[in-house]
């Protein structure tokens, strides 16, 4: 991670479909609010206004598909506006910053399951992004699992809900190879247990690694 800056009060949150990310950051919000420290929970691809416009063009099924590389840029250029004015400003000023996936999720997405070059990806990280978590929560579960948690959720399911299970695979294995290779920053926690479980075991990783830092 090169050319990267750590910020203690970024926290991320990645995982497949399912894992139940939207329950935990919940939980991680409530447990730092109450001891008084604003926190700024946001998601990605989105968290600004315009970031949240190439959400839709990325996402909606209605639109043409996107190329690989086309889908990558994108991602990237939501990021780094969502970087710029959500994260940054809030980090600037005391908060703490939980966000529903960052770029990690590219790694995983973008170069574990389109095929896309790492390289392209980590370069595009230092020049555009230019930070990362201190903590990276990885909610890892089966892909068929999480098939069945998010089965019925939408009735028209997002254009990368929609990928076939060998593309969420090959997603679950670039995240767990991510892990590997950063094992101070990720936590796995597995994410096949009920939902307050895996909540109070995301708390308990978040509230170890604010006393350490």
């Amino acid at each position: 991670m090169s050319g990267l800056r750590s910020h203690p009060r970024f926290v991320s949150l990645e995982g497949g479909e399912g894992a139940g990310k939207t329950t935990v950051l919940r939980a991680l919000r409530e447990a730092l609010e109450a001891d008084g420290s604003e926190v700024v929970s946001t998601r990605e691809p989105g968290g600004t206004p315009l970031a949240e416009m190439i959400r839709a063009l990325l996402l909606d099924p209605a639109h043409e598909p996107a190329a690989a590389e086309t889908e990558l840029l994108l991602m990237f250029a939501a990021r780094a506006q969502h970087v710029r004015e959500t994260i940054a400003p809030a980090l600037a000023r005391g908060a703490w910053v939980i966000s529903d996936r960052f770029t990690d999720s590219s790694y995983a997405y973008q170069g574990a399951g389109r095929g896309l070059d790492v390289a392209a990806i980590a370069e595009l990280e230092r020049r555009y992004v230019g930070i990362e978590p201190a903590l990276t929560l990885l909610l890892d579960l089966d892909v068929g699992q999480g098939r069945e948690r998010t089965r019925g959720r939408d009735l028209v399911p997002d254009r990368i809900e929609a990928e076939r299970d060998d593309f969420f695979e090959r997603v679950r294995a670039g995240y767990l190879e991510r892990a590997r290779q950063a094992p101070a920053r990720f936590r796995v926690i597995d994410a096949t247990r009920p939902a307050d479980v895996v909540a109070a075991d995301a708390v308990r990783a978040l509230l170890a690694a604010r006393q350490a830092a």
